[in-house]
């Protein structure tokens, strides 16, 4: 009985030497766990951050995309003057035709020659038909230099009147003619018609200047001669 008294004793006093450290182990096995679970979230937090940081710049370069418009593509117009002679006869009235003899007809007004130039046989033109040494010079310096002229001599015989003279219209004869290489020193072709007119109204009188002569360009009524032809 003595010896199972001893036992009993040591027991007890094993259990109550291995509490404290159980109660330690324990402790420092539910702060370990308490770690994890820190981690474990903190981590969670910061890739759900993350997901919505590369959210917001998805949708960030989403937009930027969206919203950036394409530059609109410019053309620049073909000067007719450079491209080649067609047989199209021209009409002897059409908008394009009264918009360039009203520019005449302002150019008289005002005695701005430089106005009437959208209604001159172009430059361009002029080198592709002309078979002579210097066909520039011959448009620059003989037939620019009369239509200058004759637009300045238009404006004196309106004199005063032009300051309230109205255009009235132009006036094609239906008698165009199709001149073809070797004749007017040409090396190409044109359709030529003489006695045009520019009709207006000056102090309550009808009046009318007569454009010696216009060709064509590619379908369209040019003056070369406005008062004579020289």
């Amino acid at each position: 009985m003595a010896e199972r008294a001893e036992r009993r004793r040591r027991r007890q006093t094993r259990r109550r030497r291995a509490a404290p450290l159980i109660a330690v182990v324990a402790v420092v096995v539910v702060a370990g766990i308490g770690v994890v679970l820190a981690s474990s979230s903190s981590d969670d937090s910061a890739s759900s951050s993350r997901s919505v940081d590369a959210s917001r710049s998805t949708s960030t370069t989403s937009s930027t995309t969206s919203s950036t418009t394409t530059a609109p593509t410019t053309t620049t117009a073909v000067d007719p003057a450079t491209l080649p002679q067609t047989e199209d006869r021209p009409a002897v009235s059409s908008p394009e035709l009264d918009a360039r003899a009203q520019a005449l007809w302002q150019a008289i007004v005002a005695d701005d020659p430089a106005q009437a130039m959208p209604f001159f046989f172009p430059l361009g033109a002029y080198i592709q038909v002309k078979a002579i040494s210097d066909p520039a010079s011959d448009w620059q310096q003989r037939l620019v230099a009369a239509y200058e002229r004759d637009i300045h001599a238009a404006h004196a015989t309106l004199g005063a009147a032009a300051a309230t003279a109205t255009f009235d219209g132009i006036s094609v004869p239906d008698t165009a003619q199709w001149v073809t290489p070797g004749q007017e020193y040409n090396k190409g072709s044109y359709w030529r018609v003489y006695g045009t007119r520019i009709n207006y109204t000056a102090n309550g009188a009808p009046g009318s200047f007569t454009i010696a002569s216009m060709i064509s360009w590619r379908g369209q009524w040019y003056v070369v001669h406005f008062a004579r032809i020289a």
